[in-house]
């Protein structure tokens, strides 16, 4: 006949890996500001079990030029956040998000002449 899957019960579920809100605002008005630049055009978000991932676009169609990823495991060894580049280099990590942002903050810095 039929087979009935059983749905998971609260011990079989794992939490996701996710940024809470004062994360994400962060790391949302940084996007602001780098689109506002003309850096990015789009972003992408992914949240798993191990990682929750932040992704920025220079355009739609292209890799991310920059990902932000958040895994909690890391937390005691390496630190839980990396600033990943489009080509893997982990560019940055570390335990608190706005020092591996500082990468990011410093292409909006220009000079201003008098």
């Amino acid at each position: 006949m039929s087979v009935v899957t059983p749905f998971p019960g609260p011990r079989e579920r794992q939490p996701l890996a996710a940024f809470n809100r004062a994360e994400l605002n962060r790391i949302l008005d940084l996007y602001g500001r780098m689109v506002a630049a003309g850096h990015w055009r789009d972003y992408a978000l992914r949240m798993d079990r191990e990682v929750a991932v932040f992704a920025a676009f220079r355009r739609t169609a292209e890799q991310p030029e920059i990902r932000i990823e958040k895994r909690p495991a890391l937390r005691q060894r390496q630190g839980a956040y990396a600033l990943i580049s489009e080509h893997g280099v982990v560019l940055k990590r570390g335990e608190e998000l706005h020092r591996v942002l500082a990468p990011l903050e410093r292409r909006l810095i220009r000079l201003v002449k008098d």
